[in-house]
């Protein structure tokens, strides 16, 4: 298992965000996890979120900058399914210490996650489409 994290830190990379003294356990927990996870999987977050609009008859291209941003939300707040596998494609990455970490503040964390998946996916609204 130990190859297994040193192949999932390898290509995750560096830790990203500030990290000091104060930091909170879960501020630790996002900067050097989840960011880098975030970072390394961007381009397999937008085809997926694509695929799943497009499996939900398209409407999501039809909307306004406004109404794609609710959406992109929406989704991800509401379907629990789909919200699953997001969160499936991130703890993946984790390494095993990383995890037994995870499952003891799981909660705060899988917000912590979702909320930063959703302002990313936000941010590149302009790159999803069909």
């Amino acid at each position: 298992m130990e190859a297994r994290d040193n192949n999932v830190l390898e290509l995750r990379g560096e830790a990203l965000g500030v990290i000091n003294i104060q930091s909170s356990s879960e501020e630790l927990f996002q900067n050097k996890t989840l960011r880098p996870i975030l970072k390394l999987q961007n381009d397999l977050f937008i085809q997926v979120f694509i695929n799943y609009a497009i499996k939900q008859k398209g409407a999501f291209f039809e909307l306004s900058p406004d109404k794609k941003m609710a959406y992109i939300e929406n989704v991800i707040q509401r379907d629990i399914k789909f919200r699953n596998s997001l969160k499936g494609m991130i703890i993946a990455f984790f390494t095993l210490e990383e995890y037994a970490e995870y499952i003891q503040i799981s909660s705060n964390l899988n917000k912590r996650m979702m909320n930063m998946l959703i302002e990313r996916l936000k941010s590149q609204v302009q790159l999803i489409e069909k």
